[in-house]
């Protein structure tokens, strides 16, 4: 070999260096990985987009739930009670106030500031970081979407004028609904992820 073609292979070796005594193979290009081969969408599980999609599916679980009791209870409820065990009973009642009938009245007002919260909600959605807070709030939004449903559909006074269905008496406790199940479960969890500072439950 000429000195001409080893200096010309020197130049071409990555490094600028030639090495005659070096005996081991060249790096295989092939084995390493390609980033351009990886998709450009890839979504990591556990991350807060799929975590997102679980908040939207445990609300329209809640949501179809509450709805389709409501539409039973105003079929077989509306002339007799129907009692359960104990001192459970189905009894329907119409709310025009808040939750549990805490607010007697005002509907009106409740109406808009259930729009404000749901939007809140579905905000915050988008930041769950762990299952448990993704189904918390999924469980606080379908409650809040169910008796919005009913203000918003159930009148005939006017849009938002409609009443919550309520049907579960115990008769020692305000009558209430599915819908307010989930926002009392969905809270109280939430309640306890905030108060031991969960690192996985919801990003601030």
């Amino acid at each position: 070999m000429s000195r001409f073609a080893v200096a010309h292979d020197a130049d071409s070796t990555p490094g600028g260096s030639y090495d005659p005594s070096d005996r081991s193979d060249p790096p295989n290009l092939a084995d390493e990985p390609d980033l351009f081969d990886q998709p450009a969408n890839v979504v990591a599980v556990g991350s807060p987009a799929r975590h997102l999609w679980l908040v939207i599916s445990v609300a329209i679980a809640v949501v179809l739930l509450d709805q389709l009791t409501k539409w039973w209870a105003l079929d077989a409820l509306s002339i007799h009670t129907v009692t359960v065990v104990w001192t459970l009973q189905f009894n329907l009642v119409r709310n025009a106030g808040t939750a549990f009938s805490i607010i007697k009245g005002g509907g009106q007002f409740i109406a808009p500031l259930a729009v404000v919260v749901v939007g809140g909600l579905l905000w915050k959605g988008r930041r769950a970081s762990s299952r448990l807070g993704a189904v918390a709030l999924g469980l606080v939004l379908g409650g809040a979407i169910g008796n919005l449903i009913d203000r918003a559909l159930r009148s005939d006074a006017g849009f938002m004028q409609g009443r919550v269905i309520d049907f579960i008496d115990f008769h020692w406790w305000p009558v209430f609904n599915v819908a307010d199940m989930g926002v009392v479960v969905g809270g109280i969890v939430l309640a306890i992820i905030y108060a031991f500072g969960s690192d996985d439950g919801l990003q601030s």
